[in-house]
């Protein structure tokens, strides 16, 4: 791939991954009870019963951390032409997918397993093309 379709599609994925754990931790921080009050119920029959509250605390510091340092390695990309804050975005980004897809399987939910995996497959893709 030439250097240029490269450099686009790296910008393209990280503000994707930008988009995606902003929303969502934006989300978790706006509606704080709703998300806990599902993810309780949703994890009510899993090991992790016990302990949503706190799961979904570091969920949300990992979605935020993700989607600001993605968002940052977009403006570092364009000035630099690299990004290492953008790759630790999307290494964290990776962890934290990976993270939600080990919750999904302990819930039994493989719909939501299948989705998560859909999130994975572009940011293993955009390491590979940042390494």
């Amino acid at each position: 791939m030439n250097n240029l379709f490269t450099n686009a599609i790296e910008i393209l994925l990280l503000v994707f991954l930008t988009i995606t754990f902003l929303q969502s931790g934006i989300d978790k921080i706006l509606d704080w009870k709703g998300n806990l009050e599902w993810l309780t119920g949703h994890f009510a029959k899993s090991i992790f019963k016990g302990t949503v509250p706190v799961l979904l605390s570091i969920i949300l510091v990992l979605e935020m951390l993700s989607g600001i340092l993605s968002g940052v390695g977009v403006f570092q990309f364009v000035i630099d032409g690299e990004s290492s804050y953008g790759f630790y975005g999307a290494i964290l980004a990776a962890i934290t997918l990976l993270m939600l897809l080990l919750g999904q399987r302990v819930a039994k939910d493989y719909a939501g397993a299948q989705t998560i995996v859909v999130y994975l497959i572009p940011t293993v893709f955009l390491l590979y093309l940042m390494q």
